[in-house]
């Protein structure tokens, strides 16, 4: 099996991923450049045993990373406890993509991953929108090129920055409101209110500048570990699939000697 590892800017996800690109097991640990590779690889031994399996197991290792200085580790990793040197997305193995865009060095590992996996999936035109730290939404033509996209900042983001600028205002959950009315009448609930429904509003908005702007009939898919928590409060979406980034290594690691 291959060892999918996605490093981005809040955690790191580790994938279990047989031949046919299923996702037998995976995992998530807070990004922290400084960990050492014996500590990933403490924790990863008692968690591939709680799930049935073992590090002899991994045929392979592949890295696809937004976070440069957690790159060192993770890479020491594969070579000592993994026995063969990893594979990085995008530098050791091209994307196979184009990169249609001004500054195609300066597009995320996890951007150009979303859009390979997607478009595999997926015909025609694409809108990939990725909750994470940052929020990202990607075009895709059908040829699976790379068009760019968005960056707006997450909605963990934009909820620590609203707590941290505001001294009266409290943390509160990131949740639906109970109540559909968006008139407030608690502070609490004036900020469920801006938060969710506000990013809604954001998300809703974006989708319907971009399917005006490609002009032609586009799919919008959702990924990333917060996108559950829209699905089912927006008709923007036409799918949800939460494993995107790893789909997308998985794809890589198989076209590795093509």
């Amino acid at each position: 099996m291959l060892l999918a590892i996605d490093a981005g800017n809040t955690n790191v996800v580790f994938a279990l991923v047989d031949e046919g690109r299923a996702i037998r097991a995976r995992w998530r640990i807070a990004t922290d450049p400084r960990r050492t590779a014996d500590e990933y690889v403490v924790w990863l031994n008692q968690l591939l045993a709680l799930e049935g399996f073992a590090r002899e197991d991994v045929e392979g290792v592949m890295i696809g990373t937004v976070v440069p200085r957690a790159l060192h580790n993770l890479e020491v990793l594969a070579e000592k406890y993994f026995g063969s040197p990893a594979l990085v997305a995008g530098r050791d193995i091209p994307w196979g993509i184009a990169l249609d865009v001004d500054e195609p060095g300066n597009v995320g590992a996890d951007r150009a991953l979303n859009v390979i996996a997607a478009h595999e999936k997926y015909d025609g035109d694409l809108v990939i929108i990725d909750f994470g730290t940052a929020t990202t939404f990607d075009v895709a033509d059908y040829s699976g090129a790379y068009k760019g996209g968005i960056i707006a900042p997450g909605i963990n983001l934009s909820l620590d920055a609203l707590v941290a600028a505001a001294a009266k205002l409290p943390r509160i959950a990131i949740e639906a409101p109970e109540d559909p009315s968006v008139v407030g009448r608690t502070t609490v609930s004036q900020m469920q209110i801006g938060i969710f429904w506000g990013y809604v509003a954001m998300i809703e908005g974006l989708v319907a500048r971009l399917r005006a702007e490609i002009g032609r009939p586009a799919r919008i898919i959702a990924t990333g570990g917060l996108a559950i928590l829209f699905d089912g409060h927006t008709d923007a979406f036409d799918a949800v699939e939460p494993d995107l980034t790893i789909q997308g290594l998985a794809i890589l690691w198989q076209h590795r000697h093509i």
